[in-house]
């Protein structure tokens, strides 16, 4: 039985949205900068630091985790849709978030300034929604699988910030069949409830699809639950370490036709 599906992750997969998180960082703490004098990056690794702590401190936490929104994505989503209560409770947290992270950053540099930690939240806010970044070769290997197979897009997250950044690169949704986001199902990846979700779309069975995507604890886990093949995409050179093992590695999404191609 030969390949008929390709299962795509979204972020840091086919967008860069690590780059993307890393620049709005630097042109907000470099704002900070000549506005207080603090040092820019150490700025950054505090608000980094906070945020995180603070963003596991709320009630929504578990369910952040489980849906997969990092605390980065709640600096700047807005979570207005998704059907779980729970993107209420986030809608009406993000915009006290967003300012007690940058407060509580500028703080540790001893800046105690709560109107500048909102301005800067708002503003970390507006430059994440300035940048979409796909990675180089996205749209010559999309274009390398499609009509060979169909595609379908599973990404985890908010379904309104999932599909902003979709929107923000207008010739991304078309090469997908089907595009799957865990907010909207009610689950995130690793669940096998959602992966078998997808292969339902696609009318296959597990053997018959391939999952795409650089996190081992998500896509690589997940697609393992249901007894479908793999490729990590591991382009800083990571090591494995765990259990989870992916069919495939690869450096570069560019490796990717010629292994479905010899799976077809």
């Amino acid at each position: 039985m030969g390949l008929r599906a390709v299962l795509f992750d979204l972020d840091d997969t086919l967008l860069w949205d690590a780059r993307c998180v890393d620049e709005a960082f630097e042109a907000v703490c470099l704002h900070a900068r000549q506005r207080t004098g603090v040092d820019a990056k150490r700025l950054e690794e505090a608000v980094r630091e906070e945020a995180k702590a603070l963003y596991a401190s709320y009630d929504v936490y578990p369910f952040t985790q489980m849906i997969g929104i990092n605390p980065f994505e709640g600096l700047w989503g807005r979570f207005r849709d998704g059907k779980p209560e729970f993107f209420r409770k986030l809608e009406a947290l993000a915009p006290q978030y967003r300012k007690e992270a940058w407060t509580r950053g500028l703080k540790a540099l001893g800046v105690d300034d709560a109107d500048l930690g909102r301005e800067l939240g708002e503003m970390f806010a507006a430059e994440r929604r300035k940048r979409s970044i796909v990675f180089e070769e996205t749209y010559e290997v999309l274009d390398a699988l499609k009509g060979k197979f169909p595609l379908l897009l599973l990404t985890n997250g908010s379904p309104e910030l999932q599909r902003e950044k979709i929107a923000a690169e207008p010739n991304l949704a078309p090469y997908f069949d089907h595009i799957v986001i865990s907010g909207e199902f009610g689950e995130g990846k690793p669940s096998a409830a959602l992966f078998r979700h997808a292969l339902g779309l696609l009318g296959i069975a597990p053997e018959e699809g391939i999952m795409v995507g650089d996190k081992l604890t998500t896509d690589i886990l997940g697609a393992s639950r249901v007894g479908m093949p793999s490729v990590w995409v591991n382009r800083e050179g990571k090591e494995r370490t765990g259990d989870i093992s992916p069919t495939y590695e690869i450096r570069n999404l560019r490796e990717l036709p010629g292994i479905v191609e010899a799976l077809r």
